[in-house]
């Protein structure tokens, strides 16, 4: 119980960290991490139920999919791009960065190595069992292993857009990198109806 209490303890800390992606630009009061993680659960659960998944394993993804930022950090897309000037952090905010497939993989595959870390660190004193079922589920979001894996993936990237289209209400946010996310990253059929009544909802394309 001693180790179990710590772990709780640990992720407790996820309440307190906000997102990163939000406090690069300049949002005031921004979610934290949990409140991202508490909707994106809740969403897949919903939205999964339409679909033929395993529900319980939906949502033990949902909730250990940003464990391992308790160590490693909220990574942003933006971070290798990011420059010393507020002026340009503005103007790179308002597009979605590209980068070469090389690049893709480099950033990923370095990103991936320090979760992967932070996961296991923050698990080192698990039982067994229940540390290799944490680790297995945190891979399983990371590399789409299952239709649960990869449907949650999306789902979670579905949350970020709602959150994002509603910071740009307050103009707190520019929505347009985010309409372009959404539509090269999300094709799966339910959450795309979503999207299209987020847009409905919003009026903007």
């Amino acid at each position: 119980m001693e180790n179990l209490l710590h772990f709780f303890n640990e992720v407790g800390k996820l309440k307190d960290m906000p997102r990163r992606g939000w406090v690069l630009r300049g949002v005031k009061n921004p979610e934290t991490i949990a409140e991202h993680s508490f909707r994106a659960a809740l969403m897949a659960w919903i939205l999964g139920s339409k679909k033929k998944l395993d529900m319980e394993r939906l949502l033990k993804i949902a909730l250990v999919h940003d464990l391992c930022e308790i160590y490693a950090g909220d990574a942003t897309p933006y971070d290798s791009l990011l420059p010393k000037n507020k002026k340009d952090l503005k103007k790179l905010m308002s597009t979605w960065p590209r980068f070469t497939k090389k690049e893709k993989q480099r950033i990923a595959e370095k990103k991936h190595k320090k979760e992967k870390a932070g996961l296991e660190k923050l698990t080192i004193n698990l039982a067994p069992k229940l540390r290799y079922e944490l680790i297995n589920l945190w891979m399983d979001y990371e590399q789409g292993l299952t239709p649960e894996g990869r449907f949650f993936k999306q789902a979670d990237r579905l949350e970020n857009f709602l959150q994002a289209i509603e910071y740009s209400q307050n103009k707190e946010v520019d929505e347009k990198p985010w309409w372009m996310q959404a539509r090269e990253m999300i094709d799966d059929p339910v959450l795309l109806e979503l999207i299209e009544q987020i847009s409905k909802k919003f009026h903007k394309k």
